[in-house]
């Protein structure tokens, strides 16, 4: 998991936005369109990012790939949100 987190939110490009978006969620649950609004970013980019994060198991919804699907935190993600955190305040640092 480590790993993976530290790719998904260091190695790459858009990394600052997942780990904006993890943030969001952690706090509490939230569909794209309120992300969108919340974080000041297009839609179709809080999308492609949340595909991203449900695809490797970060994030997960109950409703499905609908419009207006709430994104939680997957249980695994939960499980290891320190990791998350530690990352967290690295972009702090920046």
């Amino acid at each position: 998991m480590k790993q993976l987190l530290y790719y998904l939110l260091l190695g790459t490009r858009g990394g600052e936005t997942r780990a904006r978006i993890l943030n969001s969620i952690k706090n509490k649950p939230i569909n794209a369109n309120q992300l969108a609004s919340e974080l000041k970013l297009d839609y179709k980019t809080i999308q492609h990012h949340l595909r991203i994060l449900v695809k490797n198991n970060i994030l997960k919804t109950i409703s499905g790939n609908s419009y207006g699907a709430v994104y939680f935190l997957s249980e695994y993600m939960e499980q290891n949100i320190s990791l998350f955190v530690e990352i967290w305040d690295r972009f702090g640092k920046k």
